[in-house]
C-alpha cells in the first residue's frame, strides 16, 4: 500500500517551502525577502515542503542552475488554498471518477501535485511519497505576493550537512536537519491530493 505524507516544518500559521535557484535569482530574494524579476511570474513554478527531497532533486545544490536553496515561509492559508485548487500530474482512479474527468481538470488546473518516493540522508528512496506542488502562472502571483511571509539562505547549511556527509558525519548531519512532522489535512481535501 503506498504512503502519502506531507513532512514539513511549520507552526500554527506558516509552513516552510524549498526550492533551488541560481544566484542570479536568489541573492535579490533574499537581499529583498521577496521574489523580485529575474524571478518570472509567468512560468510555473515547483514548491516542496521535504528538505531531503529536494536535496536529492539538487544534488545538494551543486547541481547547474540550484547552487542555492531557498528556505521560504508561507502562509498555512496559502499553502491549503494552493492544494484546494490542485489537480494530480497523472490520473488516479480512487480520485477522478475517469480519466477523461482528470484530462479535463488537468488542462485547465492552476496548481499541479505530484508523488514522488521521499529519501534519506544519504538519497535512497523511502516507501512513503512526499508532495511537491507546482504554482502555474496563474497563481504565481499569490505565492509571491500574498502567501510569503520571510525568504531565507539556507545555503550554508546545506553546506554544512553536506560537509559532515562527506566526511562521514551520518549521525552528526542528521542533528542539523529541520524538524520536519506530518503536516494535517482534513479529509476532502487529503482526498483530492491522492492522500486518501
Amino acid at each position: 500500500m503506498n504512503i502519502y505524507e506531507i513532512r514539513a516544518n511549520y507552526d500554527d500559521n506558516s509552513i516552510i517551502m524549498y526550492q533551488a535557484y541560481p544566484k542570479s535569482i536568489a541573492l535579490p530574494a533574499i537581499q529583498t525577502n521577496r521574489f523580485i524579476p529575474p524571478f518570472s511570474l509567468n512560468r510555473m513554478t515547483w514548491i516542496k515542503p521535504s528538505f531531503l527531497w529536494l536535496m536529492e532533486r539538487s544534488n545538494w545544490g551543486l547541481k547547474s542552475g540550484q547552487e542555492m536553496i531557498l528556505a521560504i515561509r508561507i502562509t498555512r492559508q496559502g499553502w491549503e488554498e494552493a492544494l484546494s485548487q490542485a489537480v494530480l500530474t497523472s490520473y488516479n482512479p480512487q480520485v477522478y471518477a475517469h480519466s477523461d474527468e482528470w484530462s479535463a481538470q488537468f488542462e485547465k488546473a492552476l496548481v499541479y501535485v505530484q508523488w514522488d518516493p521521499e529519501r534519506t540522508l544519504r538519497g535512497k528512496a523511502l516507501p512513503v511519497n512526499s508532495i511537491q506542488v507546482g504554482l502555474s502562472r496563474h497563481i504565481i502571483q499569490k505565492y509571491v505576493n500574498e502567501w510569503t511571509i520571510e525568504i531565507q539562505d539556507a545555503t550554508p547549511l546545506v553546506r554544512k550537512i553536506y560537509g559532515l556527509l562527506q566526511q562521514g558525519q551520518e549521525a552528526k548531519a542528521k542533528g542539523f536537519l529541520p524538524k520536519e512532522r506530518i503536516y494535517p489535512l482534513n479529509q476532502a481535501l487529503a482526498r483530492q491530493i491522492g492522500m486518501k
